[in-house]
């Protein structure tokens, strides 16, 4: 179990960067063939709209969330090599097993300058406490915590979280990080049964992404 466990751990960090680094592959659309499907009662798009309301209820802009993996970032050209164009379909099948959002910040630790002594100061918003409302919403949805969450100082006064939790056959990761006036936060939800099914070689090409 605890291999198991490992390797999912490990298959849905390398889609992660699959998606926010390189955007390799996927236009989000299922093949019939291969890709697996999510239970009717909650399936990807009742995913993105849980993730969705959240996001509103942090006060966030909408438009972020999006379903299955994006091409923004993805290097110019069609996948050449035989592994290329494997990665590129593997990718293209776990699309439907996707739902991701995140959003970069900087600047955010300045205050605005009052334009007089008597006006009001305002504070920017906070954007790891902003990804706390996220995460305190999806709560109120039935999202289950399913591990505690953590948090570590980086070198250069900036800090690392992270949280995981499940509803209903989906995995959700959150993840923050902050460096004096730059952050970043993320969040990736998988469909469990989808990405259980990745094989060792199938693994391997999702690591050499």
């Amino acid at each position: 179990m605890r291999t198991t466990a490992i390797r999912a751990a490990r298959t849905v960090a390398a889609a992660a960067v699959a998606v926010l680094v390189t955007g390799c592959g996927g236009d989000g659309v299922p093949s019939t063939a291969t890709a697996a499907t999510s239970p009717a009662s909650f399936g990807q798009e009742e995913v993105r709209g849980d993730l969705e309301a959240a996001v509103a209820a942090a006060g966030l802009p909408a438009g972020k969330t999006e379903a299955g993996y994006s091409r923004s970032g993805r290097t110019a050209g069609p996948a050449t090599t035989a592994a290329e164009r494997k990665s590129a379909a593997l990718i293209t099948r776990l699309s439907p097993c996707v739902v991701s959002w995140s959003t970069e910040d900087t600047g955010f630790s300045t205050p605005a300058t009052p334009t007089t002594p008597a006006a009001p100061t305002t504070e920017p918003a906070d954007p790891r406490r902003q990804l706390d409302v996220v995460l305190a919403d999806l709560e109120k949805r039935d999202w289950k915590k399913s591990a505690p969450s953590t948090e570590a100082p980086l070198t250069g006064n900036g800090t690392y979280f992270m949280a995981g939790y499940k509803k209903q056959g989906w995995t959700l990761h959150a993840r923050h990080s902050s460096l004096r006036t730059w952050s970043q936060s993320t969040v990736m939800v998988t469909e469990d049964d989808c990405f259980s099914r990745v094989t060792e070689e199938e693994q391997a090409l999702l690591d050499a992404t």
